[in-house]
C-alpha cells in the first residue's frame, strides 16, 4: 500500500538497521475515540512510500486493563530489547502510558507491568522516552488538561529495566508558556466553573549535532492542531525549558516525531489532517541550522 492508504494518528517510525526497513507505528483503530480498543498494528517499508501490512505488533489479552483509547505507541530499542510506551483507559481508572516490550521491533509486544508506569490518580498520556547524558532513562508525559485545565509536561526517573518509577515526576511547562498556544474552545464536560483549557499532546524529545536537548510537542495554534519546538536552557531534562515563539508546523498536523532515514535526512513525521478517519502519515524532510530545526525549503 502507499502512504496515502494508511489511516493512522500519532505516526511513529523505528528505522530498524537490522533489515534496512523503517517500522510505521501509531494509533490504529478505525475509531480510537468509541468502543473497545483492539490494538496496535505496524507497517514495514524500504522507501518510506510503498509499505506492507498492517501487521498486528499489540494485541490485549482479556485480562489486560486498559479497555479504551489506545493511543499513540512509540517504539524505542534498550538493551537489546524494544520497548514501546502507549496510552489507554477503562472505566474507574485515569488514562495513563503502559510500557510494552518485545524481543523483535514488530512485536508481539506485551506488557512490562501489571499496569501504567505514570501516577495512577493523574490523567496521562503520551509517554514518551529520553535517556539522559548519564545514560538514566526517563519517561515524559502529559498531564492532560481534562484534569487540570492547562495541560503540563512532566518527566519521571525510571528504573534502569523501565518497569516502574525511580523518583518523583518533575515539572517541566505547562502549555499556556509556549507563545504560540492558543486557549482552547473545549471546557471540561459537566464542570461547574469554566477555566481556560490548553491542550498539551505528543513530546518527542531529540539532541541535536550541537548538543541542544529539543522537544517537540502538539498544541491549538491560531490555525488549529499544530507543532512547536521547546528547547531546554542547560541540556538537562529539567530545563528550565525556552519556547520557540511560532511552530514548526503551524495548521491542521501534530504529534509528530522527527528520526534520520538510512541515507542521512533528518525527517519529520505526523498526521493530517487532525479528523477521523481522514488522518494520514505525512513526512517533511527538515534540517538543523543554529541549533534549531527548520523545513527544508
Amino acid at each position: 500500500m502507499n502512504t496515502g492508504d494508511i489511516q493512522i494518528r500519532d505516526p511513529f517510525v523505528f528505522p530498524n538497521q537490522d533489515d534496512s526497513s523503517y517500522y510505521l507505528f501509531g494509533t490504529t483503530d478505525k475509531d480510537c475515540w468509541r468502543g473497545p480498543g483492539q490494538g496496535f498494528d505496524c507497517y514495514r517499508s524500504r522507501d518510506l512510500k510503498e509499505w506492507e501490512g498492517p501487521i498486528p505488533a499489540f494485541r490485549p489479552s482479556d485480562d489486560f486493563w486498559g479497555k479504551e483509547n489506545f493511543w499513540a505507541p512509540e517504539v524505542h530499542r534498550l538493551g537489546g530489547r524494544f520497548y514501546m510506551f502507549a496510552s489507554f483507559i477503562a472505566p474507574q481508572r485515569y488514562r495513563g502510558t503502559q510500557i510494552l516490550v518485545a524481543k523483535n521491533v514488530w512485536g508481539p509486544y506485551e506488557p512490562l507491568a501489571d499496569g501504567p508506569v505514570t501516577p495512577a490518580d493523574w490523567q496521562c498520556l503520551d509517554g514518551t522516552l529520553h535517556v539522559d547524558d548519564d545514560g538514566n532513562p526517563w519517561i515524559v508525559f502529559c498531564h492532560e488538561w481534562v484534569q487540570t485545565h492547562n495541560g503540563s509536561i512532566w518527566a519521571m526517573p525510571l528504573a534502569p529495566d523501565l518497569a516502574q518509577a525511580a523518583g518523583r515526576p518533575v515539572f517541566l511547562f505547562n502549555a499556556s508558556e509556549a507563545p504560540w498556544v492558543r486557549r482552547s474552545a473545549w471546557p471540561e464536560k459537566d464542570a461547574r466553573f469554566r477555566f481556560p483549557t490548553y491542550v498539551t499532546d505528543g513530546p518527542f524529545l531529540r539532541w541535536l549535532s550541537d548538543g541542544t536537548l529539543i522537544m517537540l510537542w502538539s498544541s491549538f495554534g491560531s490555525k488549529g492542531y499544530a507543532m512547536g519546538v521547546s528547547r531546554s536552557q542547560t541540556g538537562q531534562i529539567a530545563g528550565p525549558w525556552q519556547h520557540d515563539p511560532d511552530p514548526l508546523w503551524a495548521e491542521d498536523g501534530g504529534h509528530g516525531m522527527i528520526f534520520t532515514t538510512f541515507g542521512g535526512q533528518l525527517m519529520l513525521t505526523f498526521h493530517s489532517p487532525n479528523d477521523t478517519p481522514n488522518e494520514r502519515p505525512v513526512f517533511v524532510e527538515v534540517e538543523e541550522k543554529g541549533g534549531r530545526i527548520h523545513r527544508v525549503a
